[in-house]
């Protein structure tokens, strides 16, 4: 996968070179491009931005800098920049086929709100692109003419304003980044994670078995396996329901009767991790009747 990311503050990137995004690059299952925005400017004060039309508060980013940074980009990749006829029918038509048009994610409090899933389908992509706004944002008509040689999505992290788009920036990367098939030594640990099946992940233990006083649950010494997915279930379950409740909404036709069981009393986790409970007397032979 190729990214390129346009910032006024390159320096701020630095971070993707550590750790596995940064071992993914020096192992070629990853690209990354940073450009200064500032190299595109033509004034002796490499200006980006100025006021906004309407009046308003804050400063608007420049469009020029951005289209000649953004063209610069499709140029290193091999692209040629769109015509201004194929502007004008990507701008009418933004559900026009993109084949081979890189993706353009331009980090705002006013995109779609990125997830999971998106991850998983921006991590499918040959060639991401992001473009780092700062100030009151950058000047609309940027992605009017931006739609012509990239699919354009605004996304944003959450419901909060950030002073610019760098930070999301470093969050999606590594989110998208280690999906890529080889990032992660172990890809059984992508499956077991938060968000991989719509819950909040399980809670972890490791040695001592306890510390300070406080006991690892006993099933997870057990050694017994399907004792120990039902107790993770379960947690997975109680986890979410209590920090999440909108998750276990757009669940709720997914789960089993187990699932609800652990739902509805707090303590069913406990009693399953447990195993059955003993049988009253009369229970077994109705059972095998």
């Amino acid at each position: 996968m190729r990214i390129d990311v346009v910032s006024i503050f390159p320096e701020y990137l630095d971070a993707l070179g550590l750790s596995l995004i940064g071992k993914a690059r020096q192992d070629g299952l990853l690209e990354l491009n940073v450009r200064n925005l500032r190299d595109f400017t033509t004034d002796r004060h490499r200006t980006v931005d100025d006021t906004p039309y309407g009046g308003g508060a804050g400063m608007v980013m420049k469009p020029e800098p951005w289209a000649l940074a953004l063209e610069s980009v499709l140029a290193g990749a091999g692209h040629s920049p769109a015509t201004a006829e194929a502007t004008e029918t990507a701008a009418e038509v933004p559900e026009h086929d993109g084949a081979g048009r890189p993706v353009l994610i331009v980090p705002s409090p006013a995109g779609e709100v990125f997830t999971q899933s998106m991850a998983h389908e921006l991590a499918g992509e040959e060639h991401l692109v992001f473009a780092c706004g700062r100030y009151e944002g950058i000047d609309e008509r940027v992605m009017e003419w931006a739609a012509g040689s990239f699919r354009v999505r605004p996304v944003s992290l959450g419901d909060y304003v950030l002073n610019g788009g760098e930070v999301a920036v470093l969050a999606m990367v590594e989110a998208i980044g280690r999906l890529i098939p080889g990032v992660v030594g172990n890809p059984e640990s992508l499956v077991e994670e938060s968000h991989s099946d719509g819950l909040l992940e399980y809670p972890v233990y490791t040695k001592p078995s306890v510390w300070r006083g406080r006991q690892v649950p006993d099933v997870l010494l057990s050694g017994n396996h399907a004792r120990i997915a039902r107790f993770r279930r379960d947690e997975q379950l109680r986890r979410t329901a209590e920090r999440r409740p909108d998750l276990i909404e757009a669940l709720a036709n997914q789960l089993d009767s187990a699932d609800r069981a652990a739902l509805a009393d707090p303590a069913t986790a406990e009693h399953t991790a447990a195993g059955p409970a003993p049988a009253e007397p009369g229970e077994a032979s109705e059972a095998r009747s």
